[in-house]
Parts: C-alpha cells; sequence; structure tokens
C-alpha cells in the first residue's frame, strides 16, 4: 500500500510543478481514488485461509451428502423391485425403477444450465443454496408417502434433484476460484467427500431399512439431509467478479468455443463418462445379490467399499494431478476404469468381483474429481462458469440415460438367485457389462483426443498438462 502512496503522491508533485490548477488537482485525487478502489477489490477477492479451510469444509460436506445420496441409491434400487417392495408396480422392473434414481442424479449435474446464470444475477447466494437444502430435504420426506413409481418420480426423483442442484453449484462455482497452486488437491479434498458419504451412508441406509423399513429410512435421511445442508448453505457468498470492474463471469458459451474440436469432444466425453458411471453404482448390489448370491448386508458393504476407495482415491488422484499433470491424471483414470470394467467385472466370480469393486473404486475417483479444475485449465478462467455449467449439463443428461439403459438390458428377472437364474442373469449381465465398457471406451478416446487437441492448441506436445 506505501508504495501505491508513494507513486500517487509523485503524480501529485509534477502535476503541480505543471501549474497547480485546481483541473490539476482534481485529475491527483481521481488517480488516487481509483487506485484505492482497485487495491480494495483485489484484496477483497484474495481468500484468506480460514475461509479457504472453511469453504474446503462445507464443500466436502455438501459433496458427502449430495453425492453419497446418489451414489447409494441402487439400496433403494434393490428394495423396490424386490418382492417386499412398498411400490405396487416396482417389482423386478429394473429400468422403470432405476430411472427414480438417474433423474434424480441427472438433476443435480443437469440442474447447471439454469443454475450458473441464476448465480450469476442472484446478489445473495444463500438464498439459492438454503432454498436447495428445503427442497431436497423435501422430496426425500415426501417420498416415504409414496406407493406408486409415479410418486417417486415427483419427490426423489424431481424434487431431490431440483433441490440438491440448487445447493451443489453454488459451491462448487465458487470453491475453483479460491484456488491457484493447490486447486487439483483442494477439489479432490472437496469430492473425496462423495466416497465419504457413500461409505456411511450405505450401510446406514441399510441397516434403517432392514430395521425400520424403508418409510423411515427416508424421513431419518430427509431430516438428516436438511441438518447437514443449512449450515454449508449459510457459508457460501457472492463469488467474487472475474474482473477487477465488477462483472460477474459469464454464463453462456462463446459461439467461438463451440466450434472448438476440444469442447466438442469434451462435451460427448462427459455424457459418455456419466453415463458409463452410474451403471456400477446402480447395479453392484443387485449383481451380488442376484448372480453371487451373497446376502443384502454384504451387498450394501460392497457399495460402501466402493465409495470409500473412490474417496480416498479422489484425494489421491488430486495429489498425483499436482505432480503428473491434471489432464493426464484424468485420462488415465478413465482408460482404466474401462479396462477394469471389461477385465473384471464381466463373468465375474466373488474373488474377481471384489477386485472390481476395489480397483473401480480407485479409477473412477480421477474424473470426478479433476473434471472442474481441467475446465479451468484447457478454457480459462473466465470461460469457466458457462463451460462447466454447459458440460455438467450434458452429464446430467448421461446419468439419466445410462442406468435405466443397462436396466433394459438386464429385464425383469427376480430377485431370488436359484442355480438356473443366476445362470441367465450372469448373461444378461455380461450384456451390461459390455454396454458399460463401451460407455467407458467412448469416453477415454474423448478425454485422450482433448488432451492433444489442447497440446496442439497451445503450441506444443507438453508431457506435463
Amino acid at each position: 500500500m506505501s508504495a501505491v502512496s508513494h507513486n500517487n503522491s509523485s503524480s501529485e508533485i509534477r502535476l503541480s510543478d505543471l501549474g497547480g490548477s485546481p483541473f490539476h488537482e482534481r485529475i491527483s485525487v481521481t488517480r488516487d481514488r481509483v487506485s484505492d478502489d482497485v487495491i480494495d477489490q483485489l484484496e477483497d477477492t484474495k481468500p484468506s485461509r480460514r475461509y479457504q479451510s472453511l469453504l474446503v469444509l462445507c464443500g466436502f460436506l455438501m459433496i458427502f451428502q449430495v453425492i453419497g445420496i446418489n451414489s447409494t441409491y441402487g439400496l433403494f434400487q434393490e428394495f423396490y423391485t424386490s418382492p417386499g417392495s412398498n411400490i405396487r408396480d416396482a417389482q423386478g422392473q429394473d429400468a422403470r425403477v432405476a430411472l427414480v434414481g438417474t433423474i434424480g442424479s441427472g438433476l443435480t449435474w443437469g440442474g447447471s444450465i439454469f443454475v450458473n446464470p441464476l448465480i450469476a444475477r442472484v446478489k445473495n447466494t444463500r438464498i439459492i443454496t438454503l432454498s436447495g437444502a428445503f427442497i431436497m430435504s423435501a422430496g426425500i420426506i415426501l417420498a416415504s408417502f409414496s406407493t406408486e413409481l409415479w410418486h417417486l418420480y415427483l419427490t426423489q426423483s424431481l424434487l431431490y434433484g431440483v433441490g440438491s442442484s440448487l445447493l451443489y453449484f453454488p459451491i462448487m462455482a465458487l470453491a475453483p476460484r479460491y484456488f491457484d497452486r493447490h486447486r487439483g488437491f483442494a477439489m479432490g479434498l472437496i469430492l473425496s467427500g462423495s466416497g465419504v458419504g457413500g461409505l456411511v451412508i450405505a450401510p446406514t441406509l441399510h441397516y434403517l431399512i432392514v430395521r425400520y423399513g424403508v418409510r423411515w429410512c427416508l424421513r431419518i435421511l430427509g431430516l438428516w439431509t436438511l441438518v447437514i445442508s443449512i449450515p454449508v448453505a449459510c457459508v457460501v457468498r457472492q463469488p467474487p467478479a472475474f474482473n477487477v470492474g465488477g462483472r460477474a463471469a459469464g454464463t453462456r458459451v462463446n459461439i467461438s468455443l463451440l466450434k472448438r474440436g476440444t469442447f466438442l469432444a469434451q462435451t460427448l466425453g462427459a455424457f459418455l463418462q456419466a453415463s458409463g458411471n452410474m451403471v456400477p453404482l446402480f447395479y453392484l448390489t443387485t449383481y451380488s445379490t442376484s448372480v453371487l448370491a451373497y446376502p443384502s448386508s454384504t451387498g450394501s458393504l460392497l457399495l460402501a467399499l466402493n465409495n470409500g476407495i473412490n474417496s480416498l482415491s479422489r484425494a489421491g488422484m488430486g495429489i498425483l494431478a499436482d505432480r503428473i499433470g491434471r489432464q493426464n491424471t484424468l485420462v488415465a483414470s478413465v482408460i482404466l476404469s474401462s479396462l477394469a470394467v471389461f477385465g473384471l467385472w464381466y463373468d465375474a466370480a466373488r474373488p474377481r468381483f471384489i477386485a472390481f469393486v476395489v480397483l473401480y473404486g480407485i479409477y473412477a475417483g480421477g474424473y470426478n474429481a479433476l473434471l472442474p479444475t481441467t475446465i479451468t485449465e484447457v478454457y480459462g478462467v473466465q470461460n469457466y462458469n458457462a463451460v462447466n455449467g454447459f458440460i455438467y449439463f450434458l452429464r446430467g443428461l448421461g446419468a439419466i440415460f445410462g442406468a435405466p439403459i443397462a436396466g433394459l438390458i438386464l429385464g425383469s428377472h427376480s430377485r431370488t438367485a436359484t442355480t438356473g437364474s443366476s445362470v441367465f442373469l450372469q448373461k444378461r449381465y455380461n450384456d451390461l457389462v459390455i454396454y458399460d465398457g463401451a460407455l467407458l471406451t467412448g469416453a477415454s478416446i474423448c478425454v485422450a483426443y482433448v488432451r492433444w487437441l489442447d497440446a496442439r492448441d497451445k503450441g506444443g506436445w507438453k508431457w506435463k498438462a
């Protein structure tokens, strides 16, 4: 601050030497005020370490709850399609029941195309996040009164999905702007909440369903969601502007970006990865109970194990990305995910399936953890809101269609595993695995192509990117 004052004083002396007119004095005062305003705005946008830490914690808790619920919907899928289901028209209907969860998950991400522009227009961002907390919790609680599938579509799909998106994106739009050197690590920590959420929520939901029934399970989950979400929502404040003039970053995708090969490949890859990533989350528990004849408690533990490993992987992928490059790590994670599906899940017996649960949890964490940071790296901070919103909208669409199509491939069947039915189901699941592996292979090709195009556009290949 002293250096700026000294420069301003020197400028004022030189102007007075020119004649000391009131006009020159006004110029000097104006320059002082402009300089002070610029410095004040720069200081306002510079985050404190305390706020950075609080933001990481709240982002972690938000992801813990929102994505943790999304990633454990397979437990509800298992119950709703079982003979003991409280939903009369859901028994054995994998595709229709999967659509309940995928609409909810899809709206969580797909709502970005509406929520991000809203963030730029609403002065108090807490209004958005608090609304999301109440709507999301209401959707879960109201789902407990459902008796038919369309009731679930309105509550556990629509209300939950809209509310979770309103809570999710203000924090996710804010967080990357507060970090520079350790952005990958910070986002990895925040997004690791999804794995921890799945690790905790999966066995908890199974216990509640077995002990109290699905209705009270949903009511307890809804109230717990509200308890966690309200404090998290209150931490969010209006994101700092991209430029000193105070104008919010644009939320519309520039036409020039739409014409770039990197953007087209990135969006297609995001759609395919989201479609493929949802399939194991939804059908891991049903495969373990229907084909491998595990009890439902073991199925929930395997889902929890997958989510817990995924959580550690996201943090680890963030550290690795800061060392070898974010795009490199993202590409490797998607390729290894597709190889795990083909090599370990196809025609899997118990030992190989457990290996798949572990390794897929490791590999799948990279894409979700690193996508926001690679968007900033490839398209620039000034385009982050627009590109991030559009890509997550397409990820939402991918999430909606991936698991239900897998359910159509699987078809209707009994949850009681017999020798004959398990052999038949194994063949059905093999077809499902081929479908899932093809989606992830397509995503691998797209992200690798983005890596090559981005290097070309920036003037040449660099090993660390």
